[in-house]
């Protein structure tokens, strides 16, 4: 269940600014991590979700809901990533980092710089 009533956003900010002040400074967060793991990113919403896009191409997208946390597009990697993922493995491959646990920022950067690579390896 997420945690804003169903509407059509304009801008991260719009998306973000509809949550408890708690859930915004997660989000916050969050966008940063992505922002500073990929800079060149270009930020939209797609599927209602905040979305990063690198090269005209989805990077990651995140949502939040009621408990947790959803964040999108996870990387091949190899077994020991696989791992590390999961703890925080939720439906069809997406990952939930629940809101009353500390969010792994530094999981979330590596995530990001293995899809930034991914994309560009794909693009050669």
């Amino acid at each position: 269940m997420r945690m804003v009533h169903p509407r059509k956003f304009e801008t991260i900010d719009e998306y973000i600014g509809t949550f408890p002040e708690n859930v915004q400074r997660i989000l916050e967060k969050l966008r940063a991590t992505i922002r500073e793991a990929a800079p060149e990113v270009l930020e939209s919403i797609s599927y209602d979700m905040p979305t990063f896009k690198l090269n005209g191409e989805r990077l990651v997208y995140f949502s939040g809901w009621k408990n947790h946390i959803g964040f999108y597009h996870i990387p091949e990697g190899n077994e020991a990533f696989r791992k590390e993922l999961s703890p925080y493995a939720g439906e069809k491959g997406s990952l939930r980092f629940l809101l009353d646990k500390p969010i792994p920022y530094d999981l979330v950067k590596k995530i990001v710089m293995l899809r930034t690579k991914e994309i560009r390896q794909k693009q050669k």
